[in-house]
């Protein structure tokens, strides 16, 4: 039976899980230290630079809720039943992990805490959560953290925001004002419209944000009241159980010293029972065991910070439980987790699974990167992020990159080496692979950080367009023309030398000049102005400039003029980086240079 029940004023008795809550934020916003205090356990303070680095789930039951949110209720004169029991917190290290929360078309988590740290304001990671949250579609309240950093802010263990901020001085209030509406129009910026939570008027439009300490645990009370009170008022349908064989996602495939290999899941529908036959995607395809033991929690601690466990029967849905069961070894992190209890719809049951799993595969002929991920979560999350950023994808799959994988890059190669790469979040390069791509020159990134992986990658196309760019620069002749200026002629021949105004366009040395006839006349050999040499000369200056091959009187004559012989560029990238860098007024130059030495003295047509 579920653990938590609710009724509604029907005769039909509903049953609702708690929801589920997640946390999500840039690395040091104090994700972990939020959590620590709600739960009152130290977690951060057990692991390296405050910094979350594992995952767990832990349950605050209904009484623990009623008593941190009862200030804030009593202030607000707020009065509600809660319906769900209470919460269950997932302790995630960062939105990469948040993925494998994954459910066909959303997310397990119901709702989620965004901390953002109020001195820092929207960040790279910030942002990246926000759009990972949207793509799954996961409501969220933000918690602006740090307060207690403003500088002159007057503390208080727990106290609610709503009461901590009658306490505070003017100077202090209108820093938090000034630091929380710079975070309202960061996040404007970002479509996300939001407000302090004691100011909106319309939840459904406006995200809220409790101004938090997670140190002191000011705002602590505000932010769960608010994340009850959403909960309970828009989204109990969606906690409601729907039936009786459980439903859940792997979010970690671990070594459990005693047990072999285990899985971490949460079970967000149904029932999961010791002896259960379960479904859940494997490497190589479905894999079908048989629940052997499931260990949970105790309520208001973590299972890694405590390492402490109980056996028990059955988890009713919404529960954190470790499961040992046979041939867990190729099990995939973000896989769905299906109890089936009629055999026969086993068949049926690891269709549904692996297409699930197909679904998020890619594996195309076309030209694009190469996308390696540990997780089937953290896959499709990378997936939505170059997708996102408008990067192609030739293939996207889960394991270690092999020689494989960088042949693949190699053939790419061929076609569009900028594309000839392979996208490794947090997994293996195995040895061979490694040589393969270092004797083809096939780069490969790593990260165990979506953004700073994209980053990494976009860095490598801008450095590549700009290495192209000097190539294509340094051999292109762009248009110009020139009057050669009667009475400034300061040698006749070998070289010519001699004073011209820049009509239109742009010379520099080595630029090769053709006259009004089409015909080739020499090649610039320096450019002065006002005795000194300099690289260039524009449109409307007056410079001195020598000529190879240009004799005066014979090719080169006073108050004519003089052209570039442009560029033809036949390769479409490098004439498009060419043309990327003239004025139109150059662009309609250009044509009519090309008229000029094809048309070889045809009349103009001007």
């Amino acid at each position: 039976m579920p653990k938590k029940d609710g009724k509604d004023k029907g005769d039909k008795e509903k049953r609702y899980r708690q929801p589920l809550v997640s946390v999500l934020g840039h690395v040091d916003s104090g994700k972990t230290t939020l959590l620590d205090y709600i739960r009152r356990t130290r977690v951060a303070a057990k692991e390296p630079g405050s910094i979350t680095q594992h995952v767990g789930a832990s349950e605050i039951p209904t009484d623990v809720v009623y008593e941190i949110c009862e200030p804030v209720m009593r202030a607000l004169n707020l009065k509600f039943e809660i319906k769900t029991g209470g919460l269950l917190f997932i302790d995630l290290p960062g939105h990469e992990v948040f993925s494998n929360l994954r459910r066909r078309g959303g997310s397990v988590a119901d709702i989620a805490i965004l901390v953002i740290d109020i001195n820092g304001g929207v960040q790279p990671q910030t942002i990246e959560s926000i759009n990972i949250l949207k793509e799954r579609r996961v409501p969220f309240v933000i918690a602006l953290n740090k307060i207690d950093t403003l500088y002159g802010w007057k503390s208080e263990e727990g106290r609610p925001f709503i009461l901590a901020e009658r306490e505070q001085p003017p100077s202090v209030l209108a820093e938090l004002e000034k630091r929380l509406y710079r975070v309202v129009d960061q996040l404007a910026t970002l479509g996300i419209y939001a407000d302090r939570y004691d100011r909106i008027q319309d939840f459904t439009k406006t995200f809220a944000i409790v101004p938090t300490s997670a140190v002191t645990g000011e705002g602590i009370p505000d932010l769960l009241t608010m994340l009850i009170g959403l909960v309970q008022r828009f989204m109990l349908d969606r906690l409601e159980i729907t039936t009786e064989e459980g439903r859940g996602t792997v979010l970690e495939v671990k070594q459990q010293q005693g047990l072999g290999t285990v899985l971490t899941a949460i079970i967000y529908d149904g029932v999961l029972r010791k002896d259960d036959t379960i479904v859940v995607a494997g490497v190589n395809g479905p894999v079908v065991t048989k629940v052997r033991a499931l260990l949970v929690p105790e309520p208001l601690q973590e299972m890694r910070a405590t390492k402490k466990f109980r056996r028990v029967d059955e988890v009713s849905a919404a529960a954190g439980v470790m499961i040992s069961a046979p041939n867990l070894d190729e099990v995939l992190a973000g896989s769905p987790l299906y109890v089936v209890r009629d055999r026969e719809r086993i068949e049926e049951v690891k269709k549904e699974v692996q297409e699930e799993v197909e679904r998020i595969i890619i594996k195309t002929d076309k030209i694009g990167v190469i996308v390696k991920a540990d997780t089937l979560g953290t896959l499709e999350a990378l997936i939505a992020q170059l997708q996102k950023e408008g990067i192609p994808i030739r293939r996207a799959d889960i394991g270690d990159v092999s020689k494989v994988d960088v042949f693949e890059a190699a053939v790419i190669k061929q076609k569009e080496e900028k594309f000839a790469v392979i996208l490794a979040f947090n997994v293996k390069i195995k040895e061979d692979a490694r040589r393969e791509a270092g004797d083809r020159k096939i780069p490969i990134f790593t990260d165990v950080i979506i953004y700073r992986l994209i980053e990494s990658f976009k860095e490598y196309l801008e450095e590549l367009k700009r290495r192209e760019e000097e190539r294509v620069l340094s051999q292109a002749v762009f248009p110009a023309e020139i009057l050669v200026l009667p009475d400034f002629i300061f040698r006749r021949s070998d070289p010519a030398i001699v004073g011209v105004e820049v009509l239109r366009g742009r010379i520099r040395p080595g630029y090769p000049l053709m006259n009004e006839s089409g015909r080739r006349v020499g090649t610039i050999l320096d450019i002065q102005y006002e005795g000194n040499r300099v690289p260039e000369a524009k449109a409307g200056q007056r410079v001195a400039i020598s000529i190879k091959g240009g004799v005066v009187g014979r090719n080169v004559k006073e108050g004519r003029k003089l052209y570039t012989e442009v560029s033809e560029f036949e390769d479409d990238k490098a004439r498009s980086i060419y043309f990327s860098k003239m004025s139109d007024d150059e662009k309609e130059l250009y044509r009519r240079i090309l008229w000029i030495r094809y048309s070889r003295g045809a009349s103009s047509p001007d």
